[in-house]
C-alpha cells in the first residue's frame, strides 16, 4: 500500500476532544502556497510510504491507548483506496477524522453515509471571490466546493470548517464573506499560519493574536462558534 507517507503517533490537537494518531496521504489537486506539506503534495513518489502490515500492526498495538485516527494530507479524497482503509480503521474500533479540502463531495458523501467517518473537517481556503488565487488555480470552479459545505451544513457528521489565516491572501472583508458563506456553521477555527519549512511558496507571514481576534469578530454574528487555534 503506497497510500500513507506520513505518521503522526500521537495528537492532542487534531483530533478535538480525543487522543489520537494521524495518517498523511500524498498529492493534492490544489497548489495552495502556504501548505506546510508541500514534500506530499509535489513529490509524493520521494517519500518512503507505510506499508499495509505497519499500519495496521501500529493500530492494533495502540488499541486502547488512542480514541481516534486522523486522515489527512495532501487530499486523501483523491485516492480510492482510503475507503477500505477507513472501513478497516473504524472496524478495529477507533474513530476516524477525515480532512478534506472538499473538492470531491461525491466521495466525502459516500464515507459519511457509510458510517465509518465520525468528524470532518473541511478547509475553507477563502472567500470565493478569491478562492482560486489561494488555491493556486487562479479559474478554479467552485462548483464542487460548494456542494461539500452545503452538505456538512446539514450535518449528517460531525464537522468543522477551518481557515489557515495568511496575511498574503486573507483581508477583512474575506471573512465577511466567508460568514456569509457558512452562515450558522457548528464549529469554524481561523488557524494561525506558521512557516513549517516545507512550504509551497516560501516567504509568506501570519497575523497576530489581536489581528486574529479582529477577524473572529467580523465571523462572530453570522458563525457564533468561530474560535482561534494555533496561537
Amino acid at each position: 500500500m503506497d497510500l500513507i507517507l506520513g505518521l503522526q503517533k500521537l495528537t492532542l490537537l487534531d483530533y478535538p476532544g480525543q487522543t489520537a494518531c494521524t495518517l498523511f496521504t500524498g498529492g493534492c489537486n490544489f497548489r495552495c502556497p502556504y501548505c506546510q506539506n508541500s514534500s506530499l503534495v509535489l513529490t509524493p513518489e520521494e517519500v518512503e510510504p507505510y506499508s499495509w502490515d505497519e499500519i495496521i500492526g501500529f493500530l492494533n498495538r495502540r488499541k486502547g491507548l488512542l480514541d481516534g485516527v486522523c486522515i489527512t494530507g495532501g487530499e486523501p479524497l483523491l485516492h480510492p483506496q482510503i475507503d477500505s482503509l477507513i472501513r478497516t480503521i473504524h472496524s478495529m474500533g477507533f474513530m476516524v477524522k477525515l480532512d478534506t479540502n472538499g473538492s470531491y463531495p461525491d466521495h466525502l458523501k459516500d464515507l459519511v453515509r457509510s458510517g465509518c467517518v465520525d468528524y470532518v473537517a473541511m478547509d475553507i481556503k477563502n472567500s470565493p471571490q478569491n478562492y482560486g488565487r489561494t488555491i493556486g488555480i487562479p479559474e478554479y470552479d467552485l462548483a464542487a466546493v460548494q456542494e461539500s459545505v452545503r452538505y456538512l451544513l446539514s450535518a449528517p457528521v460531525e464537522y468543522e470548517f477551518r481557515t489557515t489565516v495568511v496575511r498574503e491572501y486573507h483581508q477583512p472583508a474575506d471573512f465577511v464573506a466567508i460568514s456569509l458563506w457558512i452562515k450558522g456553521a457548528r464549529r469554524y477555527f481561523l488557524q494561525a499560519f506558521v512557516d513549517s519549512g516545507d512550504l509551497i511558496s516560501p516567504g509568506l507571514h501570519g497575523y497576530d493574536r489581536t489581528e486574529m481576534e479582529n477577524f473572529a469578530a467580523l465571523v462572530h454574528p453570522l458563525v457564533p462558534s468561530v474560535q482561534l487555534r494555533g496561537i
